[in-house]
């Protein structure tokens, strides 16, 4: 039995928005990954990379029954490409990402642009703006657990502590700040993902004590999966999750492991040209369609036609 097709013939159909990297490259720097001296040593070369490497990550994610939305790439914002930070997006509602760097702040009308063009094709409802001074970097920062009905909020480096009061009261839904401690993992996508069955993937090494409090309280043992310094560097939480198929960068063979015996089938693409950006697959891909309330029975069949699918194709 092919495991992907069954997961496509039962779990809902999700959209992403992505932007081809036609102008993707190193060229300032605002996280300890990026260098752009080493970055123009090879600027060819790693830009005709990074070209392979984003249409292999959208071919992986249609051939799982994804919609990819593609927003056009625009000079002079290489990072327009993370289109994970454009905005959060829940319920046909987007709000707005606004940015702390002055190097990406320009990539803020060219978003509304793109929201303002799927609201009029009727894949989005309602654009939303956040409170004046209030910085939120999208989806980077403020991912949605549908589980546990909650969006965990990382702060510190990129988006404001006040942000979570105010997704709160614009999206309806708790909002679980989770401080972040270490510059390498800036936005919470670098360090933590939620996945369909309730399991969190997270370095804890990114988080301050109370952070990590949070998470504990809210997670429980069983469904904490530590990532060891090794999976971290490599973006490993950086994952992107097709019904119950992960696709990422690259794991080692202890968190490989560890997700297929959750039942998940794990897609490895080759992202690591976009990880010297501080970057992988969740920070290539918005989510569209997330919703609030869905349904039990949906998750249940899924759930329910893994473990069968998973030994059919052993």
């Amino acid at each position: 039995m092919n495991i992907h097709a069954t997961l496509a013939q039962t779990a809902p159909q999700p959209r992403f928005l992505m932007c081809p990297p036609r102008f993707f490259a190193v060229s300032y720097s605002i996280n300890p990954w990026m260098d752009p001296s080493a970055w123009a040593g090879s600027a060819a070369s790693l830009h005709a990379k990074a070209e392979q490497q984003w249409a292999s990550l959208r071919r992986v994610l249609k051939g799982l029954g994804a919609e990819v939305e593609t927003l056009d790439a625009a000079p002079d914002l290489p990072d327009l490409v993370f289109t994970a930070n454009a905005a959060v997006v829940l319920d046909g509602k987007a709000v707005l990402a606004r940015f702390r760097h002055g190097e990406r702040q320009s990539e803020e009308p060219v978003f509304d642009a793109a929201f303002r063009a799927l609201k009029a094709r009727g894949l989005i409802d309602k654009i939303v703006e956040l409170p004046e001074g209030v910085m939120l970097e999208g989806a980077g920062d403020c991912i949605f657990d549908a589980r546990r009905g909650l969006f965990w909020m990382g702060c510190g480096f990129r988006s404001d502590a006040a942000a979570a009061p105010a997704m709160e009261e614009i999206l309806g839904l708790r909002c679980v700040s989770l401080p972040l401690a270490d510059p390498r993992f800036y936005h919470l996508d670098t360090a933590l993902c939620a996945l369909p069955c309730g399991g969190v993937i997270y370095y804890p090494q990114a988080f301050t004590p109370a952070a990590l409090a949070a998470i504990h309280e809210h997670v429980a043992p069983a469904d904490r999966i530590e990532l060891a310094q090794s999976d971290a560097a490599r973006f490993a939480a950086n994952a992107v999750c097709v019904g119950r198929a992960i696709v990422l960068s690259s794991c080692g063979n202890g968190l490989r492991a560890k997700l297929e015996r959750r039942g998940y089938a794990v897609v490895e693409t080759p992202l690591d040209v976009f990880q010297k950006s501080g970057g992988s697959a969740c920070c290539l891909t918005l989510r569209l369609d997330h919703r609030s309330r869905a349904t039990a029975a949906n998750t249940d069949t899924i759930e329910a036609v893994l473990p069968k699918a998973a030994a059919a194709g052993r």
